[in-house]
């Protein structure tokens, strides 16, 4: 069972495990999904946006085509704003900051699938960031995703030196990535009243 965040006759939001893909992927031994979950428990219910597997915490889901198109509009709009919680190795001595990095996929590693940075080639990439809490080996951020790469937060971490605590693609294995979608802030497409959703952090 996954948790619900948020319910009502035009979408629903739930906090997405770690481990658990958003949608179906190849084979037979990849079809347990959120989206498998959701629609078994709400069968109208239509994926808007993804996470990466590792990745927990907020999911979206439209309960009508109409609504899907509003949402994805938003997030096309970047009118949806999110806020991830994240756990990095090292001590930022920073407060905040700002990573403006092109990205691209990286053709050359296919599985298990990269991303890096580019600033020739690459599609522009910005994450805004804020120190929560420093550790004598760790920094526990807040990441506010100016844009929507695959793999941005996890890349652009990284690339300043401080990567993602369990991050086995772009810095060290661990028990689990320590990235969680831990809020969503919208238009709610029907009303058009603004939505505040929150997913506790489980790290």
């Amino acid at each position: 069972m996954l948790e619900i965040i948020y319910q009502d006759e035009a979408l629903l939001a739930v906090n997405k495990p770690t481990g658990l893909l958003s949608v179906p992927g190849r084979g037979p031994d990849k079809q347990d999904c959120c989206l498998s979950r959701v629609t078994e428990m709400f069968p109208d219910a239509l994926m808007v946006h993804r996470l990466d597997m590792d990745t927990s915490g907020l999911i979206l889901f439209a309960r009508s085509p109409e609504v899907q198109r509003s949402l994805s509009l938003q997030f096309e709009k970047r009118k949806i704003s999110k806020t991830y919680t994240a756990l990095v190795e090292g001590v930022m001595e920073l407060d905040e900051g700002m990573v403006d990095f092109p990205m691209r996929k990286d053709m050359e590693q296919r599985l298990p699938p990269k991303h890096i940075v580019d600033c020739v080639r690459g599609k522009k990439a910005v994450t805004e960031w804020e120190v929560l809490e420093r550790t004598d080996s760790t920094t526990r951020v807040a990441l506010f995703p100016m844009t929507g790469r695959s793999h941005q937060l996890r890349v652009h971490m990284s690339a300043i030196g401080f990567p993602i605590v369990g991050d086995v693609i772009y810095g060290t294995a661990g028990a689990r990535l320590m990235l969680h979608a831990r809020t969503l802030n919208l238009a709610h497409p029907v009303t058009g009243e603004p939505v505040h959703l929150a997913c506790p952090v489980p790290f």
